[in-house]
């Protein structure tokens, strides 16, 4: 069974439809990327999960609750059990790497400072960064400060992570690290992940299942070598990153060579 269950989506901004007729599964235990071009939704898709934005029409569950029809306790409740990795890392800025990882645990537990001394140094351990926890977060690297975020979205042992743009910005190091991370944690910690990402290499090496959405649909989906072996040329275009075909290089307008001529008679 899905672990989240999209139906009939549908999302406005003023006039601008964002989601039309969006229908996603996302499976237990398993990677999946939610990937398109730019200004399709993808971010706004992890916010209406989360709850944090409320469709205009269709369903979203998640565990077997529909989202939108629990309290605002329930839904608090909720979240408890979903991790999530900002693009931006998010860590509050003045207060060190093991106090940012510890602020779930002393928001929402009872722990002693024992125990939770005990599970931010486990945490901090597993993205190689225990010995970093006395760091502030301006004195580490983007990719750093990534290893961190995820640390502390692990640290209620969440049954799922989302991760907004996860690689942007990141080096050729800190990303093979990245992508390393997610795909051990996933596996390791029996997690749902859903990735929203730009970087098809990365993204598609360890996605079980991706869904491309553009123009407020779902325009293909399926594992990573059924879309690289897509007849749709669109999907090529995306998945091999080509500057030319049915997204245009040129921006549509008057012919090239009318325009020339145009702007000659009116010298």
């Amino acid at each position: 069974m899905p672990l989240i269950k999209i139906r009939d989506l549908h999302f406005y901004r003023g006039d601008r439809a964002v989601f039309e007729g969006v229908n996603i599964d996302i499976y237990r235990g398993k990677i999946t990327a939610i990937m398109g071009p730019s200004g399709t939704g993808k971010t706004t898709l992890l916010r209406l999960i989360g709850g944090q934005l409320r469709p205009d029409k269709g369903t979203i569950e998640v565990d077997g609750q529909d989202v939108h029809k629990l309290s605002h306790s329930e839904l608090y409740e909720l979240r408890k059990r979903m991790g999530m990795l900002f693009q931006s890392g998010a860590l509050l800025t003045d207060i060190t790497v093991f106090e940012n990882v510890a602020f779930p645990l002393r928001e929402h537990t009872k722990l002693s400072e024992s125990m939770i001394r005990d599970l931010v140094i486990l945490k901090l351990q597993a993205v190689g960064l225990r010995c970093a926890r006395d760091l502030m977060p301006n004195e580490l690297s983007g990719g750093m400060a990534r290893r961190v975020a995820l640390a502390r979205a692990m640290t209620l042992d969440p049954m799922m992570i989302m991760y907004d743009e996860p690689f942007t910005g990141q080096d050729p190091i800190s990303m093979g690290t990245l992508v390393n991370l997610i795909h051990k944690m996933n596996d390791a910690m029996g997690l749902t992940s859903i990735i929203v990402s730009h970087d098809v290499n990365e993204t598609a090496e360890i996605a079980d299942y991706i869904y491309l959405l553009s123009n407020g649909k779902v325009v293909e989906k399926g594992r990573p070598v059924q879309l690289k072996r897509s007849s749709s040329q669109w999907v090529q275009q995306f998945m091999q990153g080509l500057p030319d075909g049915p997204v245009p290089f040129h921006y549509p307008g008057l012919d090239f060579e009318d325009d020339l001529l145009n702007l000659e008679e009116q010298a």
